[in-house]
């Protein structure tokens, strides 16, 4: 047994409960509060609100019940991060083709938020696009030439090209779009989704991630995109790695055999048993949970990665570069096993669509790819009877302006972060398709009809999911939180 009489440790309990006892009688409350519900501090849910329950369902989520019938029972989530411009890819403008290098209106710019990348810049030219766009003859959606993939799923798609956004710089615009707030340390969307949901297997982690790399190589992520927040630790995201080991530690060391693993765990087990005993702390239950994930995940991880199973005309859909690990081809064809394999939510990161210059030479490096493997995805999942339950959103954290940042030039120019406008899309998972959704004005500068807000994608993202965004929630250092915050509507338009 673990014994209470270390010195370190009474000499820590004794100093804190002489704090608690002598301040404040709401200190003292919450002293005694903890005592008798140790989880209460912790941020457990109340089984009192709504249909919440402090049991886990079959699945291990918390939730005891769906809200109501769902329409997608996982994610696949291809963000393309940096902010893909709308202009060259879904949101056809040829007015900024016919006035080429005006000036914008000061009528369209309005009070537009500005990165502090064009503090010196005098003049704001308006720049249309370098690329064809063609219409797709039965949905009746403009589609770039550099996503010729995409066009031919136009029928099963859903475009909006009405997205907003509150934030104009990378990091807070990323972590808005995954956790709903501009600050870090909230829970992201796949950790919400493994809060309340759960999974179906056992043997891997409820939310993945996957990193593929664009051009040029200088972008970042911040890993709160995918992190737990105040959520138990076993629900944030894990990484899958290209190489040998996709999860670092995970394989035995040497000397270390799979019994020998199993024994150590199951001691380990015990010793954190007597020290929740004592503590009282919600957290160990998360370690434990992730050792024996760890040790289910050394028999699933290699099977669900290995690639040799897959038949050459599947490379052939998902392109090359699928044969090579850590491409964005790959991960794609990864996300399809995963899905295979009841993975809840699967969020692949494809970095480097910042074009604040070169655009017409740097663009076409991500669209080639890209294109061909997202649009492979959702075949490959339609062929397989999967489509119609996974829900796949392509899209980055914000848009591009319309007007130059830097010199214009014809066949040179770059565009700066864009706020209030810029196009994702969706497909299967409950969600319309064939449709394109929401306008923007002869710019793309500002949203004319049937704006969608990070607040109202994200609530209706959990609703496909049979979850009501405002009753999934958290209590929190006193307050009860959620995904989308206090903000947020269903977009029932956009459902089937």
């Amino acid at each position: 047994m673990i014994k209470n009489t270390d010195l370190k440790n009474a000499q820590y309990l004794k100093t804190r409960r002489d704090f608690l006892r002598t301040t404040t009688k709401g200190l003292g409350a919450a002293a005694i509060g903890s005592l008798l519900m140790p989880n209460f501090l912790q941020g457990h849910t109340n089984s009192s609100v709504g249909n919440m329950a402090p049991l886990p369902n079959n699945n291990g989520g918390i939730l005891k019940a769906l809200h109501h019938a769902p329409k997608a029972k996982r994610v696949i989530y291809l963000f393309q991060s940096g902010g893909p411009s709308q202009m060259e890819l879904y949101d056809y403008k040829p007015e900024l083709n016919k006035r080429w290098g005006e000036e914008i209106p000061d009528s369209v710019r309005g009070n537009q938020r500005l990165t502090g990348m064009l503090a010196a810049q005098s003049s704001f030219p308006l720049v249309g696009s370098k690329f064809k766009f063609n219409q797709h003859p039965t949905t009746g959606g403009y589609f770039g030439e550099l996503i010729p993939n995409i066009a031919s799923i136009a029928e099963d798609i859903c475009v909006v090209n009405s997205m907003h956004t509150d934030a104009i710089n990378h990091e807070p615009a990323v972590v808005f779009m995954q956790t709903g707030s501009q600050q870090v340390g909230r829970p992201s969307i796949g950790s919400w989704m493994s809060y309340g949901l759960g999974s179906m297997n056992e043997n891997l982690p409820a939310f993945i991630v996957l990193l593929s790399k664009g051009y040029p190589e200088t972008q970042n992520i911040n890993m709160q995109a995918w992190g737990n927040g105040f959520l138990p630790s076993h629900h944030q995201g894990v990484r899958f790695r290209s190489g040998v080991d996709p999860v670092l530690y995970l394989s035995n060391p040497a000397g270390i055999d799979k019994m020998s693993r199993r024994r150590e765990l199951d001691f380990l087990k015990k010793l954190e048993a007597e020290q929740k005993a004592v503590w009282g702390d919600p957290e160990i239950d998360s370690k434990i949970s992730q050792y024996e994930m760890a040790y289910r995940m050394q028999t699933s991880v290699p099977d669900v990665t290995d690639f040799s199973d897959e038949p050459d005309y599947i490379f052939d859909m998902y392109g090359e570069d699928a044969r090579i690990p850590g491409t964005y081809a790959a991960n794609c064809l990864l996300a399809r096993r995963l899905a295979e394999r009841d993975v809840p939510f699967i969020q692949l990161y494809h970095l480097g669509w910042d074009h604040h210059g070169a655009l017409p030479y740097l663009l076409p490096k991500l669209t080639q790819s890209s294109d061909q493997a997202s649009a492979a995805l959702v075949k490959d999942l339609k062929q397989r009877g999967l489509l119609e339950d996974t829900l796949v959103v392509w899209g980055g954290e914000f848009g591009r302006t319309s007007f130059s940042q830097g010199k214009l030039t014809k066949n040179n120019y770059g565009r700066d972060h864009h706020q209030r406008c810029f196009s994702i899309w969706m497909a299967g998972g409950g969600v319309k398709s064939g449709v394109n959704y929401g306008a923007t004005d002869d710019f793309s500068y500002n949203i004319v009809q049937n704006g969608v807000h990070v607040h109202d994608f994200q609530a209706t993202l959990l609703h496909l999911l049979g979850i009501d965004h405002e009753r999934l929630t958290f209590k929190h250092q006193g307050r009860r939180y959620r995904l989308t915050d206090v903000h947020g509507k269903v977009v029932k338009d956009l459902i089937a």
